[in-house]
């Protein structure tokens, strides 16, 4: 294609994340919402739009795109695509027509930085760097519509091609970002394990874990911090879900019905909308995954065979986007029901305790339907999620090391202290140190450790007993010490486990 030098100057010049845009010559500024914006950039010419970029979040996703339109004032007009469930379900586009709609007022975001809020039902916030007066003046200066298809929006687009072309509403502009560097502590770099009872309380703590060891990388959507091969375990999600008091999951319990259904139903093609889970488990592959799950595990309660696949080799080509869910296990032990899910990427910050939930849900839903076609007596197990890159993204670090600061030390405090692995029981005999290790709840002694060195001691016992918890671990050390300075000085101490050093009359 000619492009002529009157368009030339106008070419569209992405601020901020211009990866995720597609870049015209044109004076319309496209907002797909969660459609996928090829979609509808295939009936357009590069000279009919300025730009086309989905948004996806108002707390996240508005700040960067009015940020991009300060930079390009010769963009007048602006198509909002406001159609599919999960635009609504999001609210990024309803919170941005409202920014043009009703304005914005200064306050504070939930981490406590002092922002723009948007006049709006659905929360968000644009950076206090861009000053009322620019942004008054871009609402001044914008033509909006919305639209509720691929359909009408090009129909509005190509009416708004043919008007007379408008002079830039002013020069370019560029506000100063706030760049946050976390500090990173040394960590392994693959394998990393978080258990919790419910959703939200893994969800801090897997935050903690990112935060603290994760890698810093760059990416092609900006910078996220990063683990390789996270699992989480959930063990205790009560059926109708946790939610805190107040809420601080980036999800609200009305949300969460409707991501359920995009899981557990199937889903009609639709163009713009790339897929849902449902749709992959149900139709995807011709086959309705979820019933195969649940007739093999009523037919045979001890097969390891049960998978459910997301990933379709077609993946690799033409597809920008496709699922981070890959892959689904199930298994029966012990009456117990649990699930395994693989995302090969995964918004730990974002995306997580909806995830989780759906999952949780998709786990019921299959346990509910093998009691009844079985009439084995099934409980719920854990929920497992192996994230494979496991992240935070740069815009969302405070908001994590916010909820951290805030939440993290509380769950701590809540610990059972409970180990799988077991207990240990110390004492002192005939000038020796005796370690019985004993089964969790029942007490049995399986093992006996026996010597004079507390050092020798917990090497033979990591050694033979490799995943015990941390704080379990580093317990034992202050025990089997404190057994070895009274054993090298029964004259002057008694030695009890769990209390002082008892000093002898």
């Amino acid at each position: 294609m000619t492009v002529t030098q009157s368009e030339k100057k106008h070419k569209y010049q992405p601020y901020t994340k211009p990866n995720q845009l597609i870049c015209g010559y044109g004076k319309i500024a496209i907002i797909t919402g969660w459609t996928v914006k090829q979609s509808l950039a295939k009936y357009l010419s590069s000279n009919e739009f300025a730009v086309i970029g989905n948004l996806y979040s108002p707390t996240r996703g508005i700040s960067p795109l009015i940020r991009n339109l300060l930079a390009n004032p010769h963009v007048r007009y602006l198509v909002i695509l406001n159609g599919t469930k999960e635009d609504k379900n999001a609210g990024g586009c309803e919170c941005l027509l409202d920014f043009f709609r009703n304005g914005f007022t200064e306050g504070t975001s939930d981490t406590g930085k002092h922002c723009w809020i948007i006049k709006s039902s659905v929360t968000g916030y644009i950076d206090i760097e861009i000053p009322s007066q620019v942004l008054e003046k871009l609402r001044e200066s914008i033509d909006y519509q919305e639209v509720k298809s691929i359909s009408q929006a090009v129909e509005v687009v190509k009416n708004y091609a043919q008007k007379n072309s408008l002079e830039p509403w002013g020069e370019s502009l560029v506000f100063p970002e706030v760049k946050v560097t976390p500090t990173v502590l040394p960590g392994p770099r693959y394998g990393h394990r978080i258990e919790g009872k419910t959703i939200a309380e893994t969800w801090v703590k897997i935050l903690h874990c990112i935060k603290t060891t994760g890698i810093i990388r760059p990416t092609q959507y900006g910078q996220w911090q990063e683990l390789i091969d996270l699992m989480a375990v959930v063990t205790d999600e009560p059926l109708d879900f946790y939610f805190p008091e107040p809420n601080y999951l980036p999800i609200e319990r009305k949300f969460i019905q409707d991501y359920i259904s995009q899981i557990l139903e199937d889903a009609p093609q639709r163009e713009g909308v790339k897929y849902t889970y449902g749709q992959r488990l149900r139709s995807w592959f011709g086959r309705d995954q979820i019933e195969q799950a649940i007739e093999k595990l009523a037919a045979e309660k001890d097969s390891s065979r049960v998978v459910m696949s997301l990933w379709d080799v077609e993946d690799y080509e033409n597809n920008d986007s496709p699922p981070c869910l890959n892959h689904i296990w199930l298994r029966i032990v012990d009456n117990e029901l649990s699930l395994t899910a693989t995302f090969r990427s995964n918004d730990m910050f974002s995306a997580w305790p909806a995830n989780a939930m759906g999952l949780r849900a998709l786990q019921q839903h299959i346990l509910d339907n093998i009691i009844q076609k079985s009439d084995d007596s099934l409980k719920m197990g854990s929920l497992i999620i192996v994230s494979q890159s496991a992240h935070i993204y740069s815009d969302c670090w405070e908001y994590a090391e916010r909820l951290i600061e805030e939440q993290y030390s509380k769950i701590c405090q809540q610990r059972d202290f409970d180990d799988p692995n077991g207990s240990f029981v110390i004492s002192l005999q005939d000038d020796i140190i005796i370690v019985e290790h004993t089964t969790p709840g029942t007490g049995e002694v399986v093992n006996c450790y026996t010597g004079k060195s507390a050092r020798k001691l917990y090497q033979q016992i990591a050694s033979n007993c490799p995943s015990l918890q941390v704080e379990h671990a580093m317990y034992l050390g202050t025990e089997l010490q404190k057994a070895e300075m009274a054993l090298s000085n029964t004259q002057a101490y008694f030695y009890i486990q769990d209390q002082p050093l008892i000093k002898k009359n």
